[in-house]
């Protein structure tokens, strides 16, 4: 099961959200990213959140789904619930749409979620039909299309023995370091690029083209 998790961030790109988006996938909203499901037509199976930020035109009374009820003075944020809540459904990838934009804290934050080690073996990514972001613990396919921008930014370190494939600027088992930008704005020469690390954890982000 593929579950799609909608923030309560900026989706600037609606349309190019919604290819992103399969008619099977388990639909899960974090709080007020429920307005995103409803915007694109799409009826949440589950909403997880202390509820201070449901749309306007929401009703739970006539919802069909699951609400998943916290209060509102919590340690964690409403995503890093529904993402809590995601894992108990044992899913193949997790798409996190939504979490991108806005507030720098709550993205940062939303970037960093995606760290936890519980998540080491799962597919999980925030995108938003134009950029995407997760992590590479081992390696990593890069799916686009030539010319767009791919940048590895290691996390929480130096990552080392990096190794990139249909990428402009190869790197042939390099280390990249935290201080330094060497892995940023690369671009890809092929519809599939690759990536492999012996050491550390890369962050990697992927910019489609228009």
């Amino acid at each position: 099961m593929r579950i799609i998790i909608f923030a309560n961030g900026n989706l600037p790109y609606p349309e190019r959200a919604r290819t992103l988006i399969h008619p099977d996938d388990f639909i899960l909203c974090a709080d007020g990213g429920t307005r995103h499901a409803l915007a694109l037509g799409l009826n949440p199976n589950v909403i997880v959140g202390d509820m201070d930020s449901l749309p306007e035109n929401f009703s739970p009374s006539t919802f069909n789904g699951k609400i998943v009820l916290f209060p509102k003075d919590k340690n964690e944020t409403d995503l890093e619930l529904a993402i809590n809540h995601a894992l108990t459904l044992n899913p193949s990838q997790i798409l996190i749409l939504a979490a991108l934009g806005g507030r720098m804290d709550q993205t940062l934050a939303n970037i960093a979620l995606l760290s936890n080690l519980q998540l080491a073996t799962c597919d999980i990514r925030l995108a938003d039909g134009v950029e995407e972001i997760f992590f590479c613990r081992d390696q990593a396919k890069v799916e686009g299309r030539s010319g767009d921008i791919v940048s590895l930014i290691p996390w929480q370190g130096e990552v080392t023995g990096v190794f990139t494939e249909n990428l402009r600027w190869h790197l042939h088992h390099e280390t990249l370091y935290p201080e330094k930008t060497r892995g940023i704005s690369n671009e890809m020469t092929a519809d599939v690029a690759t990536v492999s690390i012996k050491s550390g954890l890369l962050l990697i982000t992927h910019i489609t083209g228009n």
